[in-house]
């Protein structure tokens, strides 16, 4: 059986078209008015009106038909034509059973046709440690990416690593400069030392004083380019350096993504494209795409004549500039950010053949990836629509702006992680949970709580908007956070121990109380949210589920006693509807990115 909003939507359609009229209006959704129905359907008003009926009148016969249908308790007309749908405890109770027997999916629909997808997330750029404005494309991208294929697309998820670009003629020309890498500075074919020359500890101290350097000094600047160059051309000292700075970084990333659950099929970066990047340039001239531009290369990707509307501060609107040419090649020889991002597209054409590509990257980059997807279209690297640019706001401080540390600098991840870590101990303590623990299991549960609590804060709100960070709030194990859906699975978990002993399964699933209806609704509605959050590319939508499927649990452990109903079967009923509701919320939260503990 599909969701119980698509049968409906069926059943209404049908009578619908008995009483001549378009089947398509007959949208069914859920009552705005739970107390006076489970579904709606609003169709009557806007057939009356096409066919100069009264609209009440119209939906009495509707109503008519759909009343003989046992799968309704009631249906009744309201206000001007409204039909109000309340459906029989029996229909409620096999949708239930159908979700209960569903271990895979919990209810949720799959795809018709899967696709190829690919997801671009994460792209931290190689020698620097990863920060705080890593985790919205990390934790989003993740969950994306399950999202993608628990719907059954075929996914592949890759880092796309900042490892070819002016950072990296930086940091060769600091690694000579401190005299840390001479054997990787003389011209030809080496052989090159086998050990790194430099820790992440050097990377991290060299880069933010390169950069500072570049900005103040035009000559290391132009020795940085110059090098940034000479690597991508294949200079074999710079090449062996440059491996370590990316074999020594891949490691400490790995590490990075490992704690937040986070994993890509492709650990690549923007040198993997590097090989097409010859084919590419040759194809762009001899389309007359890339063109000189006062000695740089370039595509002109807008339209002849076009501008765009732009909102400023004030409010006024004015007409701005068309998008800017993509600069491929800089005046120094450089391949640019953009380039790699089109060879890249190129190379995933031919080893992915994906219908699809997902980019999960800050809105802040929007501008970029509008030049970089119009060059692709023209150069005809991918269909129109195939790419996707899924921008993200920000994750801000108290004061509204960027997350900074106290000091005002940029937080490294791996400082939020234990500060978040720290933080879920001692909230377990203060709760006096996990005192019947080892250690370990302890200190493995503290940081399952504290990636609950990071992942559901970020993930709960829309993709497209910011939020303000605020630990404490997050760490509760009471509201809409990531601990307390953590504690209802593991409270579930032990209610079904506990019947387990007592030598009670899971049975038919029967509904009778006004609360067994509530959940039994509530599992129903997976599928859509499922289907909505895939769509519209927006994991709150399952963040939202999830909540909404503990609060409904709440209530009915609160309503409707499990281990102590009066008879058996009530027993094996209630516990099967736990064990769904279970399923179901550990799914949602798997989707999220979030694992489940066994117990606290």
């Amino acid at each position: 059986m599909s969701d119980l909003k698509t049968v409906l939507s069926e059943a209404v359609a049908a009578a619908f078209a008995a009483e001549g009229v378009d089947p398509a209006l007959a949208r069914v959704t859920p009552s705005d008015r739970p107390d006076l129905a489970d579904f709606q359907s609003n169709g009557a008003l806007a057939a009356a009106k096409a066919l100069k009926a009264n609209p009440r009148d119209l939906a009495g016969k509707i109503a008519e038909r759909l009343s003989a249908d046992a799968r309704f308790a009631s249906v009744e007309v309201a206000g001007p034509g409204f039909i109000n749908l309340k459906l029989s405890d029996a229909l409620l109770a096999e949708r239930a059973t159908e979700v209960a027997n569903d271990a895979a999916h919990a209810g949720a629909a799959t795809v018709a046709e899967p696709r190829q997808v690919v997801i671009d997330y994460g792209g931290p750029n190689v020698a620097k440690p990863m920060h705080v404005g890593h985790l919205r494309s990390a934790i989003i991208g993740e969950s994306l990416k399950r999202l993608f294929r628990f719907r059954g697309d075929h996914v592949t998820g890759d880092a796309h690593f900042g490892d070819w670009g002016f950072q990296m003629g930086l940091l060769i020309v600091a690694c000579g400069d401190e005299k840390l890498a001479d054997a990787f500075m003389a011209e030809g074919d080496g052989p090159f030392p086998v050990d790194s020359p430099v820790t992440l500890a050097d990377l991290d101290r060299l880069y933010p004083q390169a950069a500072g350097k570049a900005k103040e000094d035009p000559v290391f600047r132009d020795r940085a380019r110059k090098a940034t160059a000479e690597l991508q051309n294949g200079r074999s000292g710079y090449r062996a350096l440059w491996q370590h700075f990316v074999a020594v970084s891949r490691e400490a990333l790995k590490r990075e993504y490992g704690d937040l659950s986070v994993d890509f099929d492709l650990w690549n970066g923007e040198s993997d494209a590097d090989p097409q990047m010859p084919e590419m340039l040759a194809h762009l001239k001899e389309t007359g795409l890339l063109v000189e531009d006062d000695g740089a290369q370039v595509v002109h990707v807008a339209k002849p004549g076009e501008t765009r509307k732009k909102k400023l501060a004030d409010g006024s609107v004015i007409e701005a500039p068309s998008p800017p040419p993509l600069l491929v090649i800089s005046s120094e020889g450089s391949a640019m950010y953009g380039t790699t991002d089109l060879a890249t597209i190129l190379d995933r054409k031919k080893a992915l053949a994906p219908d699809l590509a997902l980019y999960v990257v800050d809105e802040r980059q929007a501008e970029h990836f509008e030049q970089v997807f119009r060059a692709a279209y023209l150069a005809g690297y991918a269909e129109q629509g195939a790419l996707e640019h899924l921008g993200f706001g920000t994750m801000n401080g108290q004061d509204g702006k960027p997350f900074k540390t106290r000091a005002g600098g940029v937080l490294k991840l791996r400082d939020l992680i234990d500060q978040a870590t720290d933080k879920a101990r001692e909230r377990l303590r203060e709760a006096k949970l996990g005192d019947d623990l080892s250690p370990e299991e302890f200190e493995a549960i503290a940081h399952k709580v504290a990636i609950a609590a990071l992942k559901f804060a970020d993930l709960s709100n829309a993709r497209t908007t910011s939020y303000v960070f605020d630990l404490d709030r997050f760490m509760s194990f009471e509201g809409k956070t990531g601990p307390y859906l953590l504690y209802q699975s593991v409270r579930i978990k032990s209610l079904l121990r506990k019947g387990a002993e007592q030598g009670l399964t899971p049975g038919a699933i029967v509904i009778a109380e006004p609360a067994e209806r509530d959940l039994a609704l509530t599992l129903d509605a997976f599928s859509t949210a499922v289907s909505d959050a895939y769509d519209k590319r927006m994991p709150h939508l399952v963040a939202e589920h999830a909540y909404r499927v503990a609060q409904s649990f709440s209530k009915f452990y609160a309503a409707c006693p499990v281990l102590i109903a009066p008879d058996e079967a009530t027993k094996r009923s209630r516990l099967a509807l736990s064990a769904a509701a279970l399923r179901q919320l550990e799914i949602a939260l798997n989707l999220l990115g979030i694992d489940t503990p066994e117990r606290m």
